[in-house]
């Protein structure tokens, strides 16, 4: 399988407060498993061996006693350290040594969705040099980055418009070719200072390399209080399906 999985744990959760104080947020209990597990066995679920996890320097060591070599996920899991909070897109560019000449499947470690990604990988396969995102309808898409659709192809990604295109999220779930991370050595830090996946993005829609798969059933981010209850709810009314 020409395909490696990244699961990007990094970042300090400041918006869970107080729950983030001695560990990861990835580390929290979602339903009866930590948060990281759910990535991890949508990624290995989809029959993919090779996986990367990228965290920072605090707790690194805690996610290596957590999942080990892999072994127990039927992966071999390898572990990369951001030394500092630079954006998602920087912490994608570590993984370029790990993923040369492979495509990569990339699921930000606090998504939590129902689905499998098997459908995703599918019809990403048709276009193997096209970036290819997970959507999600959402009822409040100026919360997020939202796509403009236009046939099977991503016109344009607003990050959190006033006035949104359409109500298609882009989720934490992305496929990119593997000239990815050249395309990250390019990037320039934006106003906060981190290299943005966004900016990843628009690369290849200015190309128009960019798909798009509609992920069925639930979805949602864990990094707030409020999404973290959301999360644990929807886990244990209907656990996923990987």
């Amino acid at each position: 399988m020409n395909i490696r999985g990244i699961v990007l744990a990094g970042g300090k959760g400041t918006r869970l407060g107080e729950l983030t104080k001695v560990t990861n947020k990835h580390l929290l209990p979602v339903g009866s498993l930590p948060m990281v597990y759910y990535p991890l066995k949508k990624i290995t679920g989809a029959g993919i061996k090779d996986v990367l996890l990228v965290s920072g320097t605090d707790h690194m060591g805690d996610f290596v006693e957590l999942l080990g070599s892999g072994k127990d996920h039927q992966c071999s899991l390898t572990y990369r350290v951001q030394d500092e909070a630079g954006g998602i897109a920087q912490a994608l560019g570590l993984a370029a040594t790990h993923c040369t000449g492979f495509r990569s499947l990339v699921i930000l470690g606090d998504n939590i969705f129902q689905a499998p990604v098997s459908n995703l990988l599918k019809e990403a396969d048709l276009q193997p040099d096209w970036a290819w995102v997970g959507l999600k309808q959402v009822h409040d898409p100026g919360r997020y980055g939202v796509a403009e659709l236009k046939g099977k192809q991503v016109v344009s990604i607003e990050e959190k418009p006033t006035n949104p295109k359409s109500d298609y999220a882009v989720i934490g779930v992305y496929i990119y070719p593997p000239d990815v991370f050249d395309v990250i050595k390019t990037l320039k830090p934006s106003g906060r200072g981190e290299l943005e996946i966004t900016d990843v993005n628009n690369y290849y829609l200015k190309q128009g390399r960019m798909g798009y798969s509609i992920i069925d059933g639930y979805w949602t981010d864990a990094g707030t209080l409020d999404s973290l209850a959301v999360a644990n709810q929807l886990v244990r009314d209907e656990p996923p399906v990987y």
